[in-house]
C-alpha cells in the first residue's frame, strides 16, 4: 500500500554513461548523449511501466532499480513514498556497460527527491547514489553530466568534475549482453605491489591528460591498462580488431565501456560519424552509434499535461 498525493506530474531526464576509460578503474566516467526518461504522475497504486523493445523484460518485476533507489532515500528519511505511476523509455541497451542501472539509480533519488520535498544537495544525492551502485564511475557523472573523478569510501564522495570536453564518442556495440557481476568474477583478488604501481601510474597519466584535454595521450594510456582489460577482454571476440580499426580511422584510444560489452573509441570533435560509419562497415552484428559528451546531467522538468 502507498498514500495517495496530488503533485504537478514531471520529467526526470538522465544520461547514460561510459566508465573506466581504460585503466580509470570503478573512478573515471564520462556522462553520454543517449537517455533514460521517466514521467512521474500522482496515481492511486505504485506502478512503473516500460516502454520500448529493449525494456519489455522489466514490465512486472516488483523490485526494479528506480523503486529500490526511492526507497532507500525516502527510509533514510523515515518517509513514505506516495503512490506515483511511472512511464519509463530508455535509450540505454541493457547490461552493455552504459550505465543503465547507475541511470536507473539516478532517475529513483530524483523521484523520491522531488515528491518527497526533501530539497536534497548535489553532494547528498551523489552519496547515495553510490551507497546503492558501489562505486562512483557511472552514477556521478550520470547526476552532474561532463567528465567526472571520483573517489567513494562509503562515507564521502570528492569528485573532479570537467564540463570542457573537445571528444565525441563512438560506440560500438554488440548484440549479446554481459552481466557486471560476470565480468567482475574475471579480475583477480589482488596485483602484485610491482605491477600495482604500473597499473597506477598508467591511471594517473590517463587523468592528468584527461584534464588538459590531451586525448592523443589519454588514448595511448587507455592501450596500457593493467586493471582490467588484461583479463575481460576474454569476453570480447572483436576486442583487438575494433580497437586497430577505430585507431587506422583516427580514434584518439578505445577502451571496454564500463563492464562492457561496448567498446568506446574517443575520437576528435566532428569526426564521430564518420568513424562510426567505418567501424559499422568492417564489422557485422554491432550497433555503431556516434554520441556527444553530455555536460548537464539529470534534468527535472515540470510535465505540460494535454487540455
Amino acid at each position: 500500500m502507498c498514500i495517495t498525493m496530488t503533485f504537478a506530474p514531471f520529467s526526470i531526464q538522465v544520461p547514460g554513461s561510459t566508465a573506466n576509460l581504460g585503466p580509470g578503474f570503478d573512478s573515471v566516467g564520462m556522462a553520454l548523449s543517449m537517455y533514460l526518461t521517466v514521467n512521474v504522475f500522482p496515481s492511486r497504486e505504485q506502478k512503473i511501466t516500460y516502454f520500448g523493445r529493449e525494456l519489455q523484460s522489466l514490465n512486472g518485476e516488483k523490485d526494479n532499480l528506480i523503486l529500490q533507489a526511492a526507497s532507500m532515500v525516502a527510509d533514510a528519511y523515515d518517509k513514505e513514498l506516495p503512490c506515483c505511476s511511472l512511464e519509463v523509455e530508455s535509450e540505454l541497451p541493457l547490461s552493455r556497460g552504459l550505465g543503465s542501472s547507475a541511470a536507473a539509480i539516478v532517475a529513483g533519488i530524483e523521484w523520491a527527491n522531488r515528491v518527497l520535498s526533501l530539497s536534497l544537495s548535489k553532494e547528498e544525492k551523489t552519496l547515495f547514489a553510490c551507497k546503492m551502485e558501489g562505486h562512483p564511475d557511472n552514477v556521478v557523472p550520470s547526476l552532474i553530466g561532463g567528465l567526472a573523478i571520483s573517489w567513494y569510501d562509503e562515507n564521502q564522495v570528492e569528485t573532479v568534475h570537467v564540463t570542457d570536453l573537445s571528444v565525441e564518442l563512438v560506440l560500438t556495440i554488440p548484440s549479446f549482453e554481459l552481466a557486471t557481476s560476470m565480468a567482475r568474477e574475471a579480475l583477480p583478488p589482488s596485483l602484485a605491489h610491482s605491477e600495482a604501481v604500473q597499473a597506477s601510474a598508467v591511471s594517473n597519466v590517463l587523468v592528468a591528460s584527461l584534464l588538459r584535454d590531451d586525448w592523443k595521450r589519454a588514448g595511448k594510456m587507455m592501450n596500457k591498462d593493467r586493471f582490467h582489460e588484461p583479463y575481460r577482454q576474454q569476453w570480447f571476440p572483436d576486442f583487438t580488431e575494433i580497437k586497430e580499426k577505430a585507431a587506422e580511422a583516427g580514434a584518439y584510444g578505445s577502451a571496454i565501456s564500463g563492464a562492457g560489452p561496448a567498446m568506446v573509441s574517443f575520437v576528435p570533435a566532428g569526426s564521430g560519424e564518420r568513424v562510426c560509419e567505418q567501424i559499422a562497415n568492417a564489422f557485422e552484428g554491432y550497433e555503431c552509434k556516434a554520441v556527444s559528451p553530455d555536460v548537464k546531467g539529470v534534468l527535472v522538468q515540470q510535465l505540460s499535461l494535454p487540455a
